[in-house]
């Protein structure tokens, strides 16, 4: 006999418990134990009891949120930014710095079965230096609203300051939004990125409507009187540069240029002791000959091609490559070239591989390099440095390696953006002799 339920009782009562965190997450999250399984709590730190509602209780975990929280961690610190708790943007600003790198590291350790050797940090402020603002016109308030998602919604919060931004960015923020406010298309404003480059700061404004000349005349007004340059995407795969000059940073002494779609590291800092770190690890020779897979611009490719006999660069984005030979030219290195590969097809077979190479670097995006471990395998090169912006894909990848006979020399956090759940890493492996 079939049976039905009302909505009412499908309504349960909300638990309430008294619990004490023991870890934290890398998401910022407290980690207690009830009732055998782990209890996720946002906003408590180890050490830290509270009486908390019980919000999810599932099979093999639970959700539940802060009522009263009844003691302090020494590691609890007041969060620089007023939007902290609603901005969907940084989950661990309440959280020391040496707590955040401590949880990060641990979650590394475990995923990867060994032990974190360093954590690579800068600055925990101030180091951002790319973000997307969203824009949504308000015909309620009749304002625009400027700024990120909420945590765990999709309305946006009002962003008035921004800590973890570069200063010149976040000074932007507000002369930026009484801008993009008076204009006669606010109602059809997409987003806005800011991106700080060498030479000044950069937007790139999204539309979906066109622009009057009095609207462009308008931003390039602004535009010169806040010295940066300004873009225009009426549509996602079209870029119209309305001023200012085409943007550049630099790593290890180098000169990169790069488009404002181009992808580069948010965090200078760290990026220039990554590549530095990369090199040492890879102890480069003046004989060798060195492949970089997912090369991009050349963010790796060119500090190599400075120190060793030659640089392979393979890149599975056709404009990356062509920037990246620019980029090459443009500083001198006739070292190094550049082809534009499938990278889950067997790069082995091509008529550039068969001089092999002495040592291999990747740097994948977030679905990693699956595809590609076993053509690194076949190369045979003493060392490999994969560098990864997602911890599961490593750890995935890393098993190839590890039963082709490599080990894990070392590894490191990369603090690529406190306060927030992200964590970048690095690892060396080593070819063993048996």
């Amino acid at each position: 006999m079939a049976q039905f339920y009302s909505a009412k009782r499908r309504v349960t009562t909300r638990q309430k418990v008294t619990v004490t965190v023991n870890d934290l997450d890398p998401f910022g999250q407290g980690v207690a134990r009830h009732n055998g399984k782990a209890l996720f709590v946002p906003g408590l730190l180890p050490g830290e009891t509270a009486e908390i509602t019980l919000t999810e209780d599932k099979r093999q975990y639970a959700r539940g949120e802060v009522q009263r929280r009844l003691n302090d961690s020494p590691e609890r610190v007041t969060p620089r930014c007023p939007h902290f708790g609603v901005c969907g943007g940084c989950q661990q600003q309440h959280a020391s710095i040496a707590l955040q790198q401590r949880s990060k590291s641990a979650a590394l350790a475990r995923l990867m079965k060994h032990d974190v050797n360093e954590v690579i940090a800068g600055q925990p402020w101030a180091y951002r230096r790319r973000a997307r603002l969203s824009l949504n016109w308000q015909p309620k308030t009749q304002r625009l609203e400027m700024g990120f998602r909420k945590s765990g919604d999709s309305s946006i919060v009002n962003i008035t300051c921004c800590p973890v931004l570069v200063p010149r960015l976040e000074a932007l923020l507000q002369p930026l939004h009484d801008c993009l406010a008076s204009l006669k298309a606010v109602r059809t404003l997409g987003h806005v990125e800011l991106v700080e480059a060498d030479n000044g700061p950069m937007i790139v404004l999204r539309h979906t409507a066109s622009l009057s000349q009095a609207d462009k005349e308008k931003l390039e007004c602004f535009s010169h009187s806040q010295n940066l340059a300004l873009y225009l995407a009426p549509q996602s795969e079209i870029l119209e540069r309305l001023s200012g000059e085409t943007p550049h940073y630099s790593v290890d002494g180098l000169k990169l240029m790069f488009s404002p779609r181009d992808f580069i590291q948010v965090n200078d800092g760290v990026n220039q002791q990554m590549v530095a770190r990369a090199l040492a690890w890879l102890d480069v020779q003046p004989g060798d000959r060195i492949l970089d897979l997912f090369c991009g611009m050349g963010n790796f490719t060119l500090p190599l091609a400075k120190r060793v006999a030659s640089v392979v660069g393979v890149e599975g984005v056709a404009e990356l490559v062509a920037k990246a030979q620019d980029n090459a030219q443009r500083n001198g290195l006739q070292n190094v070239t550049f082809f534009h590969e499938n990278l889950e097809d067997d790069v082995t077979k091509q008529p550039w591989a068969r001089q092999g190479f002495d040592k291999v670097l990747l740097d994948p995006a977030r679905a990693g390099a699956g595809g590609v471990m076993q053509h690194i395998i076949k190369l045979s090169v003493g060392r490999v440095v994969y560098v990864s912006c997602n911890p599961a894909t490593l750890a995935r990848d890393s098993e190839a390696l590890l039963n082709a006979g490599y080990q894990i020399q070392r590894l490191a956090m990369l603090d690529m953006f406190p306060h927030t759940g992200h964590l970048e890493s690095m690892v060396l492996f080593v070819k063993t002799n048996n």
